[in-house]
């Protein structure tokens, strides 16, 4: 195999021509070529071209900076877009808004999978993740605005049983970001936090006969590099980018090199900062009590993060395996612009093996967040009026955990409190309720939990409750807390309660200091 040939990142942008479909890597701030979608914008907005193109990524890709996916936020840049979560690039979600574009959300885990359908020429990827959710055809088949038309999402019967065809497309050029190359092309990508789908994308591309162009740090002589660590095989690759620029290649976008999240060394945990006392905490710590020892977590971004938190000052970090979507297992999940990643990291799975046993009910117990719910259990994280949030990998893993926890807020925009002799006072009111009527999206589906018994809880500071065949059940309020007021009043529906009413809930999870939950 001869030497692959080391190109510009302008040059590289020139190889994407008007109306191609084309794909990058990513996850959140992490893993994206940054100096090659810098490239691929400035060539638009300097020439009109590449114009009518179809964008498709698994994972949010951005930092709401610009960053990612949105500098690909102009119009006529964007024919049709595929993704898996939008709220991170909110200039593209304008154009969405606005009918600029057809548009699709679709499930995160899904997407990276469809990667191995397309790479093995197969029709699509046929699961039974969505059923029930925005993503079934029967619902909205994951459309997010007037213009998009076409189902690229069936129904279909398989040996009997109801399923989902996300149909497969071909690639005509992949961007993908890679740490080290070879003069052969061979890639290896040990400074990632995550590898996400970084093989199943070249594959995928170059069985489309595409071009794969991979970024790094740097190329190095033929016969360097680890063949253990090559995930990209020279045989996949067209063109490499070597980044000038430190910044369009930093580990996560804005921050520093972080080693314990690669393997390179581990960090002891009392090194951690722990949060104060406040109503995320408090949902925090009412989740972790619901941990279990030898048990298989996976916790969302946002306030599940607090879980995490919780577990290591009680000192019970051990006795579970947190793991994240992008492909970390073990060690201490992290948030912000290090969302994919985890300090002392365990092992670091490619993204659709992580969601392939996901899917199979890998997850013995999820904690992801609570934006809306409503009367029948459903879920709505993706879609609020004007803002297209996105399921991420959200539908995946809640859909299959063999037991599932919404953590969130009770009511949102503006909620303050405090905690004061052991009882919860509520400062402030949010101004919009959490527990309504009816969403607006179904990421979640209660129907569906409780047509395969999946057990259901929902977490928030003043109260928790649980879905049940029969509808959803207030179980415990907070101490201070008036069920009436305080709860029942600031909900868009009556939850339904045993006799006698819901009990307190644990005294420890208000009080300072460790609750001794090791």
């Amino acid at each position: 195999m001869g030497k692959k040939p080391v190109i510009t990142a302008a040059e590289a942008a020139k190889m994407v021509q008007d109306g191609m479909t084309f794909t990058t890597s990513g996850f959140v701030a992490s893993a994206m070529p940054e100096a090659l979608n810098k490239a691929l914008e400035q060539r638009f907005l300097e020439s009109g071209s590449p114009k009518d193109l179809t964008l498709f990524y698994a994972a949010a890709q951005g930092n709401r900076d610009g960053s990612g996916a949105d500098h690909f936020a102009h119009e006529g840049m964007l024919k049709r877009v595929i993704g898996g979560h939008y709220n991170m690039v909110p200039e593209l979600g304008k154009l969405i808004n606005a009918d600029k574009l057809e548009a699709y959300n679709l499930p995160q885990g899904t997407l990276s999978q469809l990667y191995r359908d397309i790479a093995g020429h197969k029709v699509g990827h046929i699961t039974h993740v969505g059923l029930n959710t925005f993503a079934d055809p029967r619902i909205e088949g994951g459309k997010l605005n007037r213009v998009t038309t076409e189902d690229i999402v069936e129904v279909v019967e398989v040996l009997g049983e109801e399923r989902l065809l996300y149909k497969a497309l071909k690639f005509d050029i992949g961007f993908i970001r890679g740490s080290y190359a070879d003069e052969n092309g061979n890639v290896t990508l040990e400074h990632e936090c995550c590898t996400l789908e970084a093989t199943s994308i070249a594959q995928a591309v170059k069985n489309s006969g595409g071009k794969v162009v991979v970024q790094v740090e740097k190329v190095v002589q033929h016969g360097d590099l680890d063949p253990k660590l090559v995930k990209i095989p020279g045989i996949y690759v067209d063109a490499i980018v070597v980044c000038e620029n430190k910044e369009d290649h930093a580990q996560c976008q804005g921050c520093e090199y972080d080693g314990s999240m690669t393997g390179d060394f581990h960090v002891p945990l009392g090194s951690l900062e722990y949060p104060p006392m406040s109503a995320k905490k408090i949902i925090g710590r009412r989740a972790a009590m619901e941990l279990q020892p030898d048990k298989v977590v996976n916790l969302g971004i946002g306030i599940p993060e607090y879980i995490s938190m919780v577990a290591n000052e009680e000192g019970i970090g051990d006795y579970m395996t947190l793991t994240v979507e992008a492909g970390p297992v073990g060690g201490v999940p992290q948030g912000g612009p290090k969302f994919g990643g985890s300090v002392n990291v365990e092992a670091i799975l490619d993204q659709p093996y992580q969601f392939d046993f996901y899917d199979g009910g890998g997850v013995d117990l999820a904690f992801l967040g609570l934006a809306q719910a409503d009367k029948d259990g459903n879920i709505n994280v993706s879609k609020f009026g004007p803002r297209i949030a996105g399921c991420g990998g959200f539908v995946n893993i809640t859909q299959n955990a063999k037991k599932v926890f919404f953590c969130g807020t009770f009511t949102a925009g503006g909620i303050k409190t405090h905690v004061e002799d052991g009882k919860l006072v509520i400062d402030q009111e949010g101004r919009e309720q959490k527990m309504i009527d009816t969403v607006e999206q179904i990421t979640f589906s209660g129907a569906y939990a409780n047509k395969t018994g999946q057990p259901v809880m929902y977490i928030t500071e003043r109260a928790v409750f649980e879905l049940r065949s029969d509808g959803v059940y207030l179980t415990e309020v907070a101490p201070g807390i008036d069920v009436q007021k305080q709860v029942v009043d600031q909900m868009g529906f009556t939850p339904k309660m045993e006799a006698g009413g819901p009990r307190l809930m644990d005294a420890r999870i208000f009080a300072e200091g460790l609750m001794g939950l090791k």
